[in-house]
């Protein structure tokens, strides 16, 4: 009994103590409206920075073998995040709304909303440790409470838990109280890391009533603004209507303390001219920001920006979108449907050359010197990187490490004993070639002999200390490891096969791959003899797709009895294909060769064959 009176004392009088090593937050001041400016105490407001649409929720777990796309980020990720986009400049994010459970989730999935007045509490903790990690790192949040689109269940699912159709959702008595009933729990939800109530926590910029509600009444509006507002005296209140040009009615609304728009424009002509009308309408009466912009080139991204640093009253632009580091290894990745064709995609800092098709590095070069220029600061020297954490390993054909936020590339590093000598196998290496899969595969290795690792990431600003090492890793065999980079791993083809690098989304992000044709052929060949293989495709029909043999001459070849596994989920909302993993876990003496002839076309994303004497 004492310990819970000494708790609750601990709560009123120094809240962000009540949770043991819980970090001071940086931020002295709510966000305020003077006129048409955001002011931050008696500065103003002005931010360029990013939509980070999984920031609070993952829906790019895109691990061949994992059937739930769906995850909460871990503390290392949304710290990765955050200080990814404080050195970018940016000291505001928008997220994306928050989840509802929908008819087709597996029971796997994770969701916040799970029906009226439910809540997955493991949800929220990781948001709470979302707002935690905002204050230490001084970047702010914007949050939107639910969803127009389907995506990560919106509307529609609230709707759907009363039997109501989804426009019943701006209409229906019973269902505007169970958004209201969501409301209420996460403005007066006390934060378990912090102990801060959300409606007291400075990291929240603002809340959004939704995320582009275009079909949503005025009165709707404003029942539901005042609503938070009535909870909620401290935090601006965003209209989430979000159109390309801001309506009067917004506008004209006294509840709505800032207004947006989003904007996807073909022609990034048309996109400015939309941002000039919606400055025009807001100018002298609210601050504007530029919510969502995106799927144009680097020129039209600068344009973009040259108007909003040029009027003084839009407050700040968001690009569409950013992803981080993912903790086991290597970055989330997240092709962009619709109007994104799915050309462009989630930008990776600093840039990487996977990203060149969409001009990354220069797009991110750009963000980064007019964050800091909106904000009247000369744009400082990138950071050295923190050094990256190696991830437990038992192969040397799968390292993999945690990544560093600004980290360019990454120095390999080799010994064969605790004490060294260590010497540097591999420069400048990248995290972000591919998804989920492992980071280097090191073949100058003695089969039967003993190594141990480390990693330095480095950029411009120089290199870091060295990651933790890992080790003993005894090398039991080598392994010829295909990621469909380019065709230098296969012995031979033929002219049925051809390398595919569009449409990763229907992959499971999977950029590089091998596309069969029917009567499409490929050989592998390895200098000493196969141990086991592994074949990892993707296709329409889930059985008599593949057909693998095996010789130990070339010439001569026989059958490989290999065991067929699934990972199917449907094609749910991306169309995704039949993830098929096709293994061998012992070979035939003496075989040197295998040949994969395609029956039916299908795309093969990843060919391990372990070999040794």
């Amino acid at each position: 009994m004492k310990k819970k009176i000494y708790m609750l004392i601990c709560t009123v009088l120094i809240p962000f103590s009540v949770v043991a090593g819980t970090p001071q937050s940086v931020l002295k001041n709510f966000v305020t409206v003077s006129d048409d400016r955001l002011m931050d105490g008696e500065n103003e407001f002005r931010f360029i920075s990013f939509n980070v649409p999984n920031l609070h929720y993952i829906e790019d777990f895109m691990k061949f073998e994992d059937t739930n796309p769906w995850r909460l980020p871990d503390a290392f990720e949304l710290r990765d995040a955050m200080k990814t986009v404080k050195h970018m400049g940016g000291t505001a994010v928008r997220t994306y709304v928050l989840s509802v459970r929908r008819q087709d989730d597996a029971p796997e999935f994770p969701r916040h909303v799970l029906g009226p007045g439910q809540f997955n509490e493991k949800a929220f903790r990781s948001l709470d440790q979302m707002l935690a990690i905002a204050n230490e790192t001084g970047v702010r949040v914007i949050i939107p409470f639910v969803d127009n689109w389907k995506w990560m269940g919106g509307r529609a699912e609230y709707a759907g838990f009363r039997g109501k159709q989804s426009d019943e959702f701006y209409s229906d008595a019973q269902v505007i109280a169970d958004f209201k009933q969501t409301i209420a729990f996460v403005v007066n939800r006390v934060n378990t890391v912090s102990g801060i109530r959300y409606r007291d926590d400075r990291a929240i910029l603002a809340w959004e009533t939704g995320n582009e509600l275009t079909q949503c009444p005025i009165a709707w509006i404003q029942d539901i603004m005042a609503y938070i507002k009535q909870l909620d005296p401290h935090h601006l209140v965003l209209d989430g209507v979000a159109a390309n040009v801001v309506r009067d009615e917004t506008v004209a609304n006294p509840l709505a303390d800032l207004v947006t728009t989003h904007h996807y424009e073909r022609n990034p002509r048309d996109l400015i001219e939309h941002i000039r009308i919606s400055a025009e309408k807001t100018k002298g009466k609210k601050p504007y920001l530029v919510g969502e912009f995106g799927f144009i080139s680097t020129s039209g991204i600068a344009g973009v920006l040259d108007i909003v640093e040029r009027t003084p009253h839009i407050c700040g632009a968001l690009l569409w979108s950013l992803r981080f580091h993912a903790r086991d290894g290597g970055f989330y990745w997240h092709s962009e449907p619709g109007l994104g064709k799915y050309f462009y995609k989630a930008y990776h800092v600093p840039g990487f050359y996977s990203g060149e098709t969409y001009d990354e590095r220069n797009v991110l070069r750009l963000m980064r010197r007019r964050a800091f220029a909106i904000r009247n600061l000369t744009e400082p020297p990138p950071p050295v990187p923190e050094p990256p954490r190696f991830l437990p390993c038992d192969d040397v054909a799968e390292l993999r490490w945690q990544g560093s936020v600004f980290a360019a590339g990454y120095d390999l590093e080799r010994a064969e004993s605790p004490a060294g000598p260590w010497r540097i196998i591999a420069r400048d290496l990248s995290d972000a070639n591919t998804a989920h899969r492992p980071l280097y595969n090191d073949l100058d290795t003695d089969i039967g002999q003993t190594y141990y690792y480390r990693v330095s990431a480095g950029n411009s600003s120089g290199i870091s200390a060295p990651s933790n090492m890992i080790g003993p890793i005894r090398v039991c065999h080598h392994t010829l490891v295909d990621e469909f980079f380019n065709y230098g791993v296969l012995f031979s083809k033929n002219d049925g096969v051809t390398i595919q690098t569009d449409l990763a989304r229907a992959f499971k992000e999977d950029a590089h791959r091998l596309k069969g044709e029917k009567d499409g052929e490929v050989v592998y060949y390895t200098l000493m003899n196969m141990k086991s293989a592994a074949i990892y495709f993707f296709s329409k029909r889930e059985q008599g797709v593949l057909e693998v043999t095996v010789s130990s001459n070339g010439h001569d070849y026989q059958p490989l009895s290999m065991t067929l596994k699934t990972f199917y989920i449907g094609e749910a909302d991306y169309n995704y294909l039949r993830p098929i993993k096709l293994t061998a876990l012992s070979m035939p003496d003496g075989i040197r060769y295998l040949k994969i002839g395609f029956l039916h076309e299908a795309q093969i994303t990843r060919v391990e064959i372990p070999y040794g004497p």
